[in-house]
């Protein structure tokens, strides 16, 4: 990757409106439910196929920097459930990220068991597919877990595939290669499902206060 010799200096102007400079993330953006997920995990007797549905939801948020790039992007939560456990299957947060200048996206990811990571890919504004990997021992594109996931459920990759559908749903297959402790095979650990929008996403904060300035409104607070 080339960097500008100026790393400091900031873009200017910047618009507001994350809706509007989300490439092929926006239509991503909003609130979804997904009923036929399939979760395929390792168990102690063997593999593990389970139904689960989950809802995402994905709001845009204020324009970010670092120094001359500039990043638009989702802030997300995945909440998943199974028809026969009353607790959560799967939490995880992040952030879906578009670099407009490169056509570079990112997602992050952090799930309440120690673990997090970086993916990357690149696409067009438009494109109708998405593809985005992270390995372990990378220092940018990379994983991170807890002592105990590195030494019995190390993960040496991530792999999720997007497609976006003309009904304006969008569908994922997300592939984790595991290594389990004891075993001399990586377990591909496999999720997939599709999801419908439910909900359209709000406005990020700054877009908002830009708005209401217009309309001759005091600015609302975000909770």
């Amino acid at each position: 990757m080339d960097i500008p010799d100026d790393i400091f200096t900031e873009p200017d102007p910047i618009d507001a409106d994350t809706l509007a400079h989300l490439g092929p993330l926006r239509r991503l953006a909003g609130v979804w439910e997904g009923h036929r997920g399939v979760d395929l995990n390792p168990k102690a007797e063997g593999p593990e196929r389970k139904s689960y549905y989950e809802r995402i939801e994905m709001q845009p948020i204020d324009p970010q920097t670092n120094g001359p790039q500039l990043f638009y992007g989702l802030r997300y939560h995945v909440h998943i459930n199974t028809p026969d456990e009353d607790i959560a299957f799967h939490d995880q947060v992040g952030y879906w990220l578009w670099e407009p200048a490169t056509g570079l996206i990112l997602q992050t990811v952090a799930i309440p068991r120690g673990q997090v990571a970086i993916a990357a890919g690149h696409a067009r504004p438009q494109a109708t597919k998405l593809v985005l990997t992270a390995e372990r021992g990378r220092t940018d594109y990379g994983i991170c877990s807890t002592t105990f996931l590195e030494l019995a459920f190390r993960t040496d990759s991530y792999r999720i595939e997007v497609s976006f559908h003309r009904d304006g749903s969008w569908s994922y297959i997300s592939d984790t290669s595991l290594m389990v402790r004891g075993r001399d095979v990586a377990f591909q650990h496999r999720d997939r499902n599709r999801l419908t929008k439910i909900a359209e996403p709000d406005l990020n904060p700054w877009a908002r206060t830009v708005r209401d300035r217009k309309a001759g409104a005091a600015p609302q607070r975000a909770d």
